[in-house]
C-alpha cells in the first residue's frame, strides 16, 4: 500500500485537509514535523523511506527549511512535491519570471537592480506608479506601491538599513491598470482544478487573502487555462497556485506558488482540493 509523508513546520487548515484526505482513502500517513528531526546525507535510502513514506508532500512554511529538506530526500530517491527545483524556481520571483519570459508566459514588464542608484534609475525607465517585490517572500508581505521617486528614495534607503542580501536584490515590476482584483487558479499536475477571484478589502491594493482579500468563484475560460497551465509547466509542474492579472492586453501571470494555500479557495469554489491533491500524489508513487 502507497505511503504518503507530509513534512510541515506548521500545522495549518491545509495541512489538516491533506492529513483527512489521505486517511479517507486509508492509505499509510507519516506526518514529519521538520522541526523535530535531522538529516544524515549518509543514511541508507530505506531508512529514510521507511521515516518519510513512498512520497513526500512538502509543506513547510519556511521556504529555505522545505528547499533543502526536498534536496536530502530526493537524494535519497524519495519523490517530493513539489520537486526541488520547481520550488526553487518559485521561490524567487525573478527566477519565476525568467521561467515564464523563456516559456512565452505574458508577464508584467519587470526590472531588476542591485544598488540604491540602480533601483532609482529602473524606477525612472519604469516610471511611477511601479511595485517593488521582494524576490523571496508570500502574504504580500514587503510589497510596496512606489508613487514617487520621493516615496522611492525612503523604502530603498530603509530596504539598504536592514543589510538583509535579498532585500537589496530590488525587483520592480509595472503597475498594470486592471479591475480591482486578481485571479488566483490552482493547477494539480496537468489539470486547472479551480479559480477565484481576489479583491482586496477597503484601504487595500494587495488582494492576498492574508491581507483581508475576499474572492468568488471565477470560471475557466479556456484563455485562462491555456495561460494558467502554461505558467505551471513553465516551472516544472505540480501542484501549484498561478496568480493573474487582467490587463487592457490580455492575462499577466506576476506569480506562482509552489507551496500553494487552498483553504479560501475551497471554502469559495466547494471543491475538495485536498483530495484531488491526493489523488495527484497517489498518481506520483505510482510511476
Amino acid at each position: 500500500m502507497t505511503t504518503i509523508g507530509i513534512v510541515y513546520d506548521r500545522v495549518k487548515w491545509d495541512e489538516k485537509a491533506l492529513i483527512k484526505a489521505v486517511r479517507k482513502r486509508s492509505l499509510n500517513l507519516r506526518l514529519v514535523d521538520s522541526k523535530d528531526i535531522y538529516l544524515d546525507t549518509l543514511e541508507d535510502p530505506g531508512k529514510v523511506r521507511s521515516t518519510f513514506g513512498d512520497v513526500v508532500i512538502q509543506r513547510c512554511l519556511s521556504h529555505f527549511r522545505g528547499l533543502h529538506l526536498a534536496a536530502v530526500l530526493e537524494s535519497k530517491g524519495l519523490s517530493v512535491i513539489n520537486p526541488f527545483k520547481v520550488s526553487e524556481i518559485c521561490g524567487n520571483k525573478l527566477y519565476t519570471t525568467l521561467a515564464l519570459i523563456r516559456a512565452g508566459v505574458p508577464v508584467p514588464k519587470t526590472l531588476v537592480a542591485f544598488t540604491e542608484e540602480g533601483a532609482l534609475k529602473a524606477l525612472d525607465a519604469l516610471g511611477y506608479p511601479a511595485v517593488l517585490k521582494p524576490v523571496s517572500g508570500s502574504w504580500g508581505r514587503l510589497v510596496a506601491l512606489i508613487k514617487s521617486r520621493e516615496a522611492a528614495q525612503a523604502v530603498i534607503e530603509a530596504r539598504e538599513e536592514i543589510r538583509n542580501a535579498l532585500l537589496q536584490i530590488y525587483y520592480f515590476q509595472e503597475y498594470v491598470e486592471r479591475p480591482p482584483r486578481d485571479i488566483r487558479a490552482l493547477v494539480v499536475g496537468d489539470d486547472v482544478v479551480a479559480a477565484s477571484y481576489r479583491y482586496s478589502r477597503v484601504g487595500e491594493w494587495r488582494t492576498n487573502v492574508a491581507r483581508g482579500g475576499t474572492s468568488e468563484v471565477c470560471p475557466l475560460t479556456e484563455d485562462l487555462r491555456e495561460v494558467v497551465l502554461k505558467a505551471a509547466e513553465a516551472v516544472g509542474g505540480g501542484v501549484l497556485a498561478v496568480d493573474c492579472m487582467e490587463s487592457p492586453d490580455g492575462l499577466l501571470v506576476h506569480e506562482v506558488n509552489g507551496r500553494a494555500e487552498f483553504r479560501g479557495l475551497s471554502s469559495t469554489t466547494k471543491i475538495d482540493i485536498a483530495e484531488r491533491i491526493i489523488d495527484y500524489v497517489v498518481g506520483v508513487a505510482k510511476r
